[in-house]
């Protein structure tokens, strides 16, 4: 790739809230860049929960960029600050995290991750290694480059302010945590989501220069919105794309997603290099492609960076069977039944719900079939003389076969 190439592709998809704060950021990494040298760049990720989304992924797949040109890469778990909890986007205090419980997501976040980097190419830190190391003095020396102003001035600190809610003195440590780990690792550049321009910028980038170090660049991101194409991919708010889930689930609900997202998941979630995007958002814009075509083209390059070709194409032909076709997919789960038995009990024991009183919702709410006529009594009793399909919402299916 030319110079302007890396940078194109590198600065894809970033935003910052500020034009002249991009373009600054955009000037220092070209001017890095025509060093020829490698880069140290790293990505701090807190493990507060094991079960990562597409959104989690968005930083993740912009590391990968900064590797496959040849540069250091470091994914940072953060075993230190985790106990912490970044308090950018919150509106009340985080509960407080056991190092045990940090350490047992650390191991599921970082073999999650490596669904997007390349192992071999990923240098892994803990951030324990450094932070706990720290003394009472050397928080002093940290928190002496900071105002009470700065931290109040913060949008979640402001609000909470102006609310009267608490704002707990351990939350102010956070930044100085996360800048002091680009004072360890010497980096070039850090990776974030836009709600951590002060954690990155401001922190980061003053606590550097207090140690004779060059303040590093900040790649900051927006968040992804979910499957509502509105507010952020959040598992609390159910509109979340899990990692852990089958190609077939994933390919359905990335289709599912607003039309109006979709530039948005090619940039963030991609391989695709800008000009294919460029290309692709023309064809929108002109009615050359169809909406639904190119949705089918985002769903199956993202199902194959996580699953592989094979199984993108799997679930392309499931998802038009099932969803185009309106036809039963050709493989599914078999579930014996045996003699009459209360549609809710079946529907807990084949898996398709979680408990009873999840099972009568779902038939209340007339999200479950039987060969494709809804079932609405909860009193339902199945009598099966021969194999059927039970089917729950879009994408679950299981054959109901008679026992006995």
């Amino acid at each position: 790739m030319s110079l302007d190439e890396q940078v194109a592709l590198l600065m894809q998809g970033t935003e910052y809230g500020d034009e002249n704060l991009r373009r600054a950021m955009e000037a220092e990494l070209r001017e890095r860049l025509q060093e020829g040298r490698p880069l140290r760049v790293y990505l701090g990720v807190d493990p507060r929960t094991s079960d990562l989304h597409l959104g989690h992924t968005v930083p993740l797949r912009k590391l990968r960029q900064f590797q496959d040109l040849g540069h250091e890469t470091i994914l940072v778990i953060g075993t230190f600050t985790a106990l912490v909890g970044d308090p950018s986007d919150q509106l009340r205090g985080r509960p407080l995290m056991s190092p045990e419980e940090v350490e047992a997501n650390a191991r599921t976040y970082a073999e999650q991750a490596f669904r997007v980097l390349d192992p071999d190419r990923t240098i892994v830190r803990y951030n324990a290694e450094w932070l706990s190391r720290l003394t009472f003095a050397d928080l002093i020396r940290l928190a002496s480059h900071f105002t009470i102003q700065q931290f109040l001035a913060r949008e979640s600190f402001a609000e909470r302010l102006k609310a009267g809610d608490p704002i707990f003195l351990h939350e102010t440590f956070y930044p100085l945590m996360q800048g002091y780990d680009a004072v360890a690792l010497q980096a070039d550049v850090q990776i974030g989501g836009v709600d951590q321009l002060f954690n990155i910028v401001v922190a980061g980038r003053k606590l550097q220069e207090a140690f004779g170090q060059r303040p590093q660049i900040a790649i900051l991101l927006p968040l992804l919105p979910g499957t509502d194409g509105v507010r952020k991919m959040s598992k609390s708010l159910g509109n979340h794309i899990p990692l852990n889930t089958t190609p077939e689930d994933m390919f359905g609900k990335i289709m599912s997603v607003p039309d109006e997202a979709m530039p948005l998941y090619f940039k963030l979630l991609t391989r695709y290099p800008p000009q294919r995007i460029a290309a692709i958002e023309q064809g929108l814009q002109e009615g050359t492609l169809h909406p639904r075509d190119a949705k089918m083209r985002l769903a199956h390059e993202i199902v194959a960076i996580f699953f592989g070709e094979e199984a993108a194409d799997r679930a392309e032909a499931h998802f038009r069977t099932v969803f185009q076709e309106r036809s039963f997919p050709e493989e599914m789960p078999v579930f014996v039944v045996e003699g009459p038995r209360p549609l809710v009990e079946v529907l807990v024991a084949a898996g398709l719900a979680p408990s009873r009183s999840e099972a009568r919702r779902l038939i209340r709410q007339g999200g479950v079939r039987l060969e494709g006529e809804p079932l609405m009594d909860v009193e339902a009793v199945l009598r099966l003389d021969r194999p059927r399909v039970l089917q729950v919402g879009r994408r679950r299916f299981v054959r109901l076969v008679p026992g006995g």
